[in-house]
């Protein structure tokens, strides 16, 4: 009963997508072809009990079988992934006892100051030389801009950070404040490029302890430095406001706290750039990544970015869409960390290897297939009627 409940799915998956070639084996020596054409991935179940994770449990109990190696994936694995955001698929609805267990971990996870910096360094105090491995030269973990000019990673990075200095209107001598700075390298262009003096606010002890030697090296620190400290413990008065990949974090219940904090950092007239990764229809996150990777993450809709600055007097001036952007970051993420897989299994272990690789792999194909964003919001506080009137400024 339960072959013919997974074959019926299956044929039901390739029915939907033609152009995908994959075959199944099962713990038994069982294989089923489907579709047309060269395969693109081997989908193997290991045991019954992964097969009833697979039915029953959804992302999280597909996740958690690959992470265990009780399902194995050869070939393109994001082509598999590609069904998850079919219908037929994301009708495949997690069970009681996991939404119980779930929700239980989302209020323990909330996003409260103690419990944000928990949240943040579970994912991000992994160690810097474990992002050293796969990342650019300037440690930037988030989208970057892929320009005519750019060829590689690290030149999609520098100009992803010169198209928000361009969006803010730096001058020499702003005051810029950046929530979530990372590594640091906004901080560091903007100052060695545009002339600003700065802080940055990161709640990780291994970005925050590089993000300071690093500033201090290239001779910037102190005109711009970073504090280890939540959002809401940031003060001072700046004239232009950033945060990249960091609104993820910040929980929908404290939306308003954090844009009313962007209200009392930022001048009146004051430029700010919000870039963050975003749905296009309200939702939880997917629950095998609010559980193994971002804990306390929410993503939000373009909708309520805008109604709550809307509510805070600050005015959208630009919104630019970077999907596949991002699909693009990912997939060289992904191919430099598969470059050093052995060196992250000896460090980590296999699990880890096989949760990253999932992850990364997931992730791209929710930007390539499914409704994930990256929204790049421009805004003042306040009205300003000074502004270029057109896009011509972002690339003189």
């Amino acid at each position: 009963m339960v072959f013919a409940t997974i074959d019926r799915i299956f044929q039901q998956m390739s029915r939907e997508l033609p152009d995908v070639s994959f075959r199944t084996r099962m713990w038994d020596g069982t294989e089923h072809q489907y579709g047309s054409g060269p395969q693109e991935f081997l989908l193997s179940i290991n045991s019954a009990a992964a097969l009833t994770d697979v039915l029953t449990r959804g992302s999280l109990g597909f996740g958690e079988a690959y992470m265990a190696g009780a399902v194995d994936v050869e070939g393109d694995l994001q082509a598999l992934i590609r069904f998850a955001f079919l219908p037929t698929v994301s009708e495949l609805h997690l069970g009681a006892r996991d939404k119980g267990r779930l929700l239980a971990h989302a209020v323990k996870h909330r996003n409260t100051q103690r419990r944000s910096r928990e949240n943040v360094q579970h994912h991000y105090d992994l160690g810097n030389d474990f992002y050293r491995l796969w990342l650019d030269e300037s440690m930037t973990y988030s989208c970057a801009y892929w320009g005519e000019e750019c060829e590689t990673l690290d030149q999609a990075q520098w100009a992803k950070y010169d198209h928000i200095c361009r969006k803010l209107h730096l001058q020499p001598g702003d005051r810029l404040v950046d929530i979530g700075c990372g590594w640091g390298g906004m901080l560091a262009q903007a100052a060695a490029e545009y002339g600003v003096e700065g802080v940055g606010c990161t709640l990780s002890t291994e970005q925050h302890a590089y993000a300071e030697r690093r500033l201090k090296d290239l001779g910037l620190h102190p005109r711009v430095r970073v504090e280890l400290a939540d959002y809401r413990e940031v003060r001072g008065e700046f004239d232009k406001f950033v945060s990249i990949g960091m609104f993820e974090h910040v929980g929908e219940e404290y939306y308003g706290v954090f844009f009313d904090k962007v209200r009392e950092l930022l001048v009146e007239g004051g430029i700010g750039v919000l870039h963050t990764i975003g749905k296009e229809r309200e939702r939880d996150i997917d629950p095998w990544v609010g559980k193994y990777i971002f804990p306390g993450a929410h993503l939000p809709t373009l909708a309520q970015i805008v109604q709550n600055m809307g509510e805070r007097h600050l005015a959208v001036t630009d919104v630019e869409n970077l999907r596949l952007h991002y699909a693009h970051t990912l997939e060289a993420w992904t191919a430099s960390f598969e470059a050093h897989e052995s060196e992250v299994r000896e460090r980590l272990g296999d699990s880890f290897v096989r949760m990253w690789r999932f992850y990364l792999n997931s992730t791209c194909a929710g930007f390539k297939w499914g409704d994930s964003r990256v929204f790049q919001v421009a805004f003042t506080n306040g009205l300003r009627s000074d502004l270029p009137l057109t896009r011509a400024y972002l690339y003189a």
